[in-house]
C-alpha cells in the first residue's frame, strides 16, 4: 500500500472563503435600519455564512449534521480517565444510536442529522450497524507513551477516510459540519499533540478531561510528558505525528478538516480533540481555519492553547467538558439565528460572476490520484 500523502498539495487547494460575498453580507448590515452592532456577534456569524457559500443574501442553514468519530486509546489502559477503557467508548456509541446520548437529543432539537465514523473502536464491528463501520481502521490503537499509536499504512488509511467523509458530507448537501468525537482518552492524545506543536511542557496541556481527580491528574500528566518525547522529533512530518501519538480519529479528523476546507464546507468545532486536529491541519494548510468555527470552550488548556494558535474564539463558554460535539451542537442555533437573520435584510442580491468554465472542486479521488 502507497504509505506517501502528498500534504503540499493541500496549501494550493484550499482557497479562502469569498472575501466580496462578506463585504457584501457587512454591507447589507450598514444599509438596513438597525443599530449599528446591534445584534452583535450574530454579525459576524452571518458574514461568516455568506463568505464561505460565496453569496450573499446568506442561504439559512438547511442542513447541517452533526459528525462523531469513534475511536478508542491505548492511553486509556493507564486509567486517564473517569470513564472505563474496555467498552467506554463502544458505551458511548450505543446511547448516540439509540438517541439517549445528550448530542443526540440536542441534534433532534435543533434539527441535525447525526453520524458516527467509527474508525477504531475496541469492539466488534459488527456491534455496529455496517453505515458506521464502513471506514473502520482497526481496533484501538498503540499506548502513545511508550509505542506509535498507528502504523504508517493505517495512518495514511485513517487520513484518507477522513478524506472520503469530507466528499461525502459535501456531496450529499449538508452545508454545515458540527464536528465531535467519541472515544476514551481522547484528551490525553490531544493534550500530546497541541504540546507538541505548541512547545509546552505537559503540565500546561493536561486538563481535567472527565472529571478527574488530583492523582489521576499527575498519571495523565506524566503520560503526557512521556508521550511528548516521542512527539517531538516527527514534528516537521505531520502524519507521522499523528502515526505516532495521534490515533486514528486524530488521523481522520485532520483529513476530513482539510478536504472540508477544499470542499468549501464549513464546520464548527468542539472541544479538545477538534481543535487539536485543526492545530495539525493548519500547519498542512494555513487558510484552512478560515473555513471553521470554534463552538465553544470546554475549558481545557490544551484547547485554549490550540484556539489561541488558530486564533479562533469560542461561541459560547457554557463549561462543557464531555466532547461528544455537544458544544458545537449548541452553536448551531446561533449560526442559525444569523443565517436567518441576514437573509431577512435588504432586497439587493449579491451573487459572485460566474467563471467562463465553473472550477470541479476536486474530490478525495482526484486528490490520491497526485499521491
Amino acid at each position: 500500500m502507497d504509505t506517501t500523502v502528498d500534504l503540499d498539495s493541500f496549501s494550493s487547494l484550499v482557497e479562502r472563503p469569498d472575501e466580496s460575498a462578506r463585504r457584501a453580507a457587512e454591507e447589507r448590515w450598514q444599509a438596513a435600519d438597525r443599530p449599528r452592532g446591534g445584534l452583535g456577534r450574530l454579525e459576524e456569524l452571518g458574514s461568516w455564512l455568506s463568505s464561505v457559500q460565496g453569496r450573499s443574501p446568506v442561504r439559512p442553514v438547511s442542513s447541517p449534521k452533526v459528525l462523531l468519530f469513534a475511536a478508542d486509546h491505548g492511553v486509556a489502559a493507564l486509567g486517564v480517565s473517569r470513564l472505563p477503557a474496555e467498552g467506554g467508548t463502544a458505551a458511548r456509541v450505543r446511547a448516540v444510536l439509540d438517541g439517549t446520548a445528550p448530542v443526540a437529543r440536542l441534534a433532534r432539537r435543533y434539527g441535525a442529522e447525526v453520524r458516527i465514523v467509527d474508525v477504531a473502536v475496541d469492539t466488534d464491528p459488527a456491534d455496529f450497524p455496517d453505515e458506521v463501520v464502513t471506514h473502520r481502521i482497526r481496533r484501538g490503537s498503540g499506548r502513545i507513551d511508550v509505542e506509535d499509536a498507528l502504523t504508517p499504512e493505517e495512518t495514511v488509511q485513517a487520513f484518507r477516510a477522513g478524506m472520503a467523509v469530507a466528499d461525502e458530507e459535501a456531496d450529499a448537501g449538508t452545508d454545515l459540519v458540527l464536528l465531535g468525537d467519541l472515544g476514551v482518552g481522547s484528551t490525553t492524545v490531544a493534550a500530546v499533540l497541541v504540546g507538541a506543536l505548541c512547545g509546552t511542557d505537559a503540565a500546561a496541556v493536561t486538563g481535567r478531561g472527565s472529571g478527574i481527580d488530583d492523582r489521576v491528574w499527575m498519571v495523565k500528566c506524566a503520560t503526557i510528558r512521556d508521550s511528548l518525547r516521542r512527539a517531538r522529533p516527527v514534528l516537521g512530518d505531520q502524519l507521522a505525528l499523528l502515526g505516532a501519538t495521534g490515533g486514528a480519529d486524530f488521523a481522520a479528523i485532520t483529513g476530513f478538516l482539510l478536504q472540508a476546507a477544499v470542499r468549501r464546507l464549513p464546520v464548527v468545532l468542539d472541544g479538545v480533540v477538534s481543535a487539536a486536529c485543526a492545530l495539525v491541519a493548519q500547519r498542512i494548510a494555513f487558510r484552512a481555519p478560515e473555513w471553521w468555527r470554534a463552538g465553544q470552550s470546554s475549558g481545557e488548556p490544551a484547547q485554549a492553547k490550540a484556539y489561541d494558535r488558530l486564533t479562533l474564539t469560542p461561541l459560547q463558554d457554557q463549561g462543557i467538558t464531555m466532547g461528544e460535539g455537544v458544544g458545537a451542537v449548541l452553536a448551531l442555533p446561533l449560526l442559525q439565528a444569523a443565517g436567518d437573520a441576514l437573509a431577512d435584510e435588504a432586497p439587493q442580491p449579491y451573487e459572485p460572476p460566474a467563471p467562463k468554465e465553473q472550477p470541479k472542486l476536486p474530490s478525495a479521488a482526484d486528490l490520491l490520484r497526485r499521491f
